[in-house]
């Protein structure tokens, strides 16, 4: 069964930087795609930062471009996300999200329904 495991969130002052992590186990790693999406308090869950389709440009929401980062680290199976320049609008639970590679597609990237695997969600608060 896979399993994502994040780490990394915290309260953090406004301008400071983060880098949440994003473990996977029981699968392997080049068979799934991991995206990063986030929640705001009352809100709907958004993708912040996703693979390119086909080997493609990744992608950042509008919010994220230039400020935010995702690499992958393969040989120990890890997804991180850098998030520079945080603004209190940042504040979420964020997410990591798996989808199998084989399914990964222009019709299925970046909607949250279309990724079966996701991790626990860590919180990140930005203050002022």
């Amino acid at each position: 069964q896979v399993h994502l495991l994040e780490s990394g969130g915290g309260l953090v002052q406004a301008g400071g930087s983060l880098r949440l992590s994003c473990k996977l186990s029981g699968g392997t790693f080049g068979e799934y795609v991991i995206d990063w999406f986030r929640q705001p308090a009352g809100k709907l869950r958004e993708v912040v930062a996703a693979h390119g389709w086909d080997g493609g440009d990744a992608y950042y929401s509008e919010s994220a471009e230039g400020r935010f980062t995702f690499f992958n680290d393969t040989p120990n199976d890890t997804v991180y996300l850098q998030m520079n320049s945080l603004r209190l609008e940042d504040t979420a639970v964020y997410f990591c999200a798996a989808q199998e590679i084989t399914r990964y597609s222009p019709f299925t990237a970046r909607d949250p329904f279309a990724y079966h695997y996701w991790g626990q969600g860590t919180q990140v608060t930005v203050s002022s």
